[in-house]
């Protein structure tokens, strides 16, 4: 029992399966990595040699981009391949040659050697900014790839290396390309074999060789290096060697439940403490993320360093982490960093070494200091930076405007007649009040230029105010000189008095021009997010996306979304604009890349626009494209912040509305295969039912026919016909409710007279009618009614036919008619068992029969579905309740007085 219970809880893991999946039915090409540890130990080689393998077993193998570095061995493994011509491209004024994407794809073939996945091809003309962009656009055309890459070029890593080798990477490639691979494979050689391979000139010429072993290639910088290629390797190889076991139900290790937290700044160091972070959350298989706290001190941060702090946090995200900022709430940021901590269940923290001097830290106080005191059983990293000044998070893709503000010369003018308003006030109050409160009056004009106009105007009104006390008020007054040293001291005072007023009013100033700005964004983005809340269709989404971004950043919005696997305009403000080839283009690149395209951005800057792609835990969802009439970037840094909440908050509306959509679709699916298999089974019956009696009196009379008297010839031929009329009714029902689905059934109304179409019925029923009574009580009074006499009187047949069906027999089936006001009400009753009280509503759905018994008649489950089509085709009601009276249904059909017999009724 134990090892049944064991082997039942070793099940495949639902996620594994699924990527598996996703891999095997995925068009993208596969990706081989060739690995090293530094330039030299053979990995365009190895790479070389496998794809003469391939090429052997049958494979289309081409040579994409190798570089061979003069190598004899490498370039007679070339020869061996069929190359793609390379396109010349101008750069700087020099001819350099680059791997022609294009040909490439249009060449097709199964695998393409790429070599130097890192390498920077910017040059004029080159389609991607980087050779993995490259890389991916192959991948996405379905052709596997092989390239090479060294360790010290994987982001993650880059200060690691430059730690060990004191040499900064500027070529780097994103983890994410890293560990898409399909496969990985280390080429590994000793640093004692790479150090004779230098010697030898198989790695670079003599010259540049003698550098390279006095500074990179040294044995302990090399030893390193393959350390950490190994263990980078080993990392990856344990994620697909965990995959495979999860996948195959095999025990294994998991997941040991860590959370990190890394806390940064705008700090450049910042976007190391992220990389380590990603290293330790790599190693610890935890989820991490970067948060940053907003104080008093982040309004005053400048443009550089708020693009440094977003960059940073962009940095976190595209190493898999979750990146947040939160506003300081106590009075030190180390308790708003627990609390968040021990809110999220972090259990480690990391943290920079603080650069700051003693002095400030026994001043202000030490957040590290804080943090680790504070932390409890928390976990904190406190990590050094002092050796290696670590680099920033690479910049956004995306160009943004500085924020340049003309300088207007009236703030400053004001100000000056601000303080001659002071000077005359003080002028006036002298004589009565004494030189004691001149000073407070000119004080007080300084205040209100600074709190008006802010920090510079303020100190312009300073010095005006000081010079204006020396010169007005202070003896020998209308000269700049001071005999009396105690006036000395009194004007010192006053300006340094002045000066810091002016300084923290004008503080007070910015720090509630910027609430009031954020408070009118938060405003705006709060009303854009109930609207969307409000919009239930995917058209109202788009539009109100496409109007509000057009509102608060002032530019011209496209929104496209795929449809049919072609990305289509599916929205725009203003609604006439149009895209050309170019943005085109660029759009089809930001959807297909996930990466912004198009103007301001590192892939066809050409174009009109720009364009970025909406993105939410899903993947992307669609592209938005932005521009205006003016030249450059489009946009400042703040602009681009409050475009990224402003597309988030639109992309998950949108990916709202289309889940609902898919939910919708869901559900019509799983009706319709409800309703096909009861079509199915009502079929299988009814018609298989009519059919065996008809075939079984038919052979009787076939075979018996001598010895059958003429009573029981006559039962056989009315079983035959009954049966008949039974399956033709059965076959009707099921056109009618065909030609209902598909709007095909238009009612052809005229004035009809109720009572007429009523006895038409009446006749037409009298075989289904012939064991019970029928009661009928029409009011004398009822106008003629605009209906379809064919479509009504079948609804009556089928109300009499469900009424006859459900209630036994000898019992009364009444028809009752009268006029409420502006409607005819038609009541059919049986004294039947009536309808169970959960089931009322459901009465008139297809296919639906309640279950009565064995003495019940079978039928379809259309008629009352029918009936309430045709009722509503002729802007009636139909409704199913029980008898008040005694047992038994009663269904009620509500019929609109026609306007012209209304009238006629009221002249009369």
């Amino acid at each position: 029992m134990v090892r049944e219970r064991r082997d039942s809880e070793q099940r495949p893991s639902p996620e594994a399966l699924l990527e598996a999946a996703r891999r095997e039915e995925s068009a993208s090409g596969k990706l081989k990595i060739f690995v090293g540890a530094a330039p030299g130990v053979g990995k365009t080689y190895e790479m070389l040699q496998s794809a003469h393998a391939k090429r052997k077993a049958g494979i289309d193998v081409v040579v994409g981009f190798v570089e061979t570095h003069g190598r004899a061995e490498t370039e007679a493994l070339v020869r061996g391949l069929e190359v793609v011509p390379r396109k010349r491209l101008d750069y700087r004024g020099q001819t350099i040659e680059e791997m022609d994407l294009d040909a490439v794809i249009a060449r097709r073939p199964q695998i393409a050697l790429v070599d130097e996945l890192a390498q920077t091809t910017n040059a004029a003309g080159s389609r991607h900014p980087k050779r993995y962009l490259d890389v991916e656009e192959l991948l996405s055309h379905g052709i596997d790839v092989y390239t090479a890459v060294n360790i010290q070029h994987i982001e993650s890593l880059n200060d690691v290396v430059a730690q060990i080798t004191h040499v900064r990477v500027r070529e780097t490639v994103p983890d994410s390309v890293f560990d898409r691979a399909d496969a990985i494979e280390l080429i590994d050689l000793t640093p004692d074999d790479l150090i004779q391979r230098l010697r030898e000139g198989k790695v670079y010429v003599p010259k540049q060789a003698e550098r390279a072993l006095e500074h990179y290639f040294s044995p302990g910088n090399l030893t390193a290096l393959r350390e950490l290629a190994l263990r980078r390797t080993a990392e990856r190889v344990d994620e697909q060697l965990l995959t495979h076991m999860q996948a195959n139900a095999i025990a294994g290790p998991w997941a040991a439940g860590e959370r990190i937290l890394v806390c940064v700044s705008e700090d450049p160091r910042a976007a190391g403490l992220v990389r380590y972070t990603k290293r330790l959350a790599d190693r610890l298989h935890a989820p991490f993320t970067a948060i940053s706290i907003e104080t008093r001190r982040s309004l005053q941060l400048s443009d550089d360093e708020r693009d440094r702090l977003a960059d940073t946090l962009r940095l976190a995200e595209a190493l898999g982490g979750e990146a947040l900022t939160i506003p300081a709430v106590g009075r030190r940021i180390a308790d708003d960093v627990v609390n968040f901590a021990q809110g999220n269940n972090v259990t480690q923290i990391v943290i920079g070494k603080s650069t700051r001097s003693r002095w400030f830290e026994i001043t202000r106080g030490s957040v590290v200091h804080d943090l680790v005191r504070r932390a409890g059983n928390i976990t904190v990293h406190v990590i050094a930076g002092d050796d290696v000044p670590g680099e920033a998070a690479p910049k956004t893709a995306v160009q943004t405007a500085a924020r340049t503000e003309p300088f207007d010369p009236l703030p400053y003018l004001k100000a000056l007649g601000i303080v001659l308003i002071g000077l005359g006030a003080a002028e006036l109050i002298q004589p009565r009040f004494g030189i004691e409160n001149v000073d407070l009056v000119l004080l007080t004009a300084v205040v209100a230029v600074a709190v008006r106009y802010g920090l510079w105007p303020s100190l312009l009104a300073t010095v005006a105010a000081s010079l204006s006390y020396n010169f007005f008020f202070l003896p020998p007054i209308y000269t700049f000189t001071i005999t009396d040293p105690t006036n000395v001291a009194a004007f010192v005072l006053f300006m340094v008095v002045a000066m810091i007023v002016s300084n923290v009013a004008a503080r007070v100033r910015t720090q509630a021009d910027t609430a009031i700005g954020r408070i009118r964004t938060t405003e705006q983005l709060y009303a854009f997010s109930r609207k969307l809340a409000g919009t239930a269709t995917l058209d109202d989404v788009l539009w109100a996306t496409a109007y509000q971004i057009a509102l608060m950043l002032k530019v011209r919005v496209v929104l496209l979304l795929p449809e049919d696997g072609l990305l289509t305009v599916k929205s725009g403000y203003p609604p006439e604009d149009q895209l050309d080839q170019a943005d085109l283009a660029a759009a089809n690149w930001a959807w297909s890349n996930d990466r912004p395209a198009g103007r301001g951005s590192d892939t066809l800057p050409g174009a009109k626009r720009l364009f970025l792609p909406m993105r939410t835990g899903r993947g992307p969802i669609g592209v938005i494209g932005i521009d205006n009439d003016r030249t450059g970037p489009l946009l400042t840094p703040d602009q681009r912040r409050l475009l990224d909440a402003l597309v988030d908050q639109g992309a998950l509306a949108i990916e709202r509305v289309l889940l609902v959509e898919d939910m919708d679709r869901v559900k019509r699916t799983v009706e319709s295969e409800r309703l096909r298999s009861a079509l199915l089974t009502s079929i299988s019956h009814d018609l298989k039912t009519p059919l065996a009696s008809v075939l079984g009196a038919a052979s009787t009379m076939r075979d018996l026919a001598g010895a059958l008297s003429d009573t029981e010839k006559r039962d056989l031929l009315a079983t035959v016909i009954d049966e008949s009329e039974r399956l033709n009714r059965f076959i009707a029902n099921l056109l009618d409710m065909t030609k209902l689905e598909s709007g095909a059934i238009v009612p052809n109304t005229a004035l009809h007279d109720l009572g007429e179409i009523v006895g038409s019925a009446l006749r037409r029923a009298t075989k289904i009618l012939t064991a019970h009574k029928v009661e009928l009580v029409l009011a004398a009074d009822l106008p003629m009614l605009q209906l379809d006499a064919v479509l009504f009187e079948q609804v009556l047949f089928n109300l009499l036919d469900n009424a006859a069906k459900y209630s036994p027999a000898e019992t009364t089936i009444s028809i009752k008619s009268q006029r409420e006001r502006d409607q005819v009400v038609l009541q059919i009753a049986d004294e039947g068992s009536g309808i169970p009280p959960d089931e009322v509503e459901s009465v008139f759905d297809k296919f639906y029969r309640v279950q009565k018994g064995d003495h019940v008649r079978p039928g379809t489950g259309l008629g009352l579905a029918i009936s309430r089509g045709f009722v509503e085709a002729m802007h009636g009601t139909i409704s199913a309740a029980n008898r008040s009276d005694r047992s038994g249904a009663v269904l009620t059909i509500r019929l609109p007085v026609p306007a012209q017999t209304h009238a006629l009724d009221t002249a009369a």
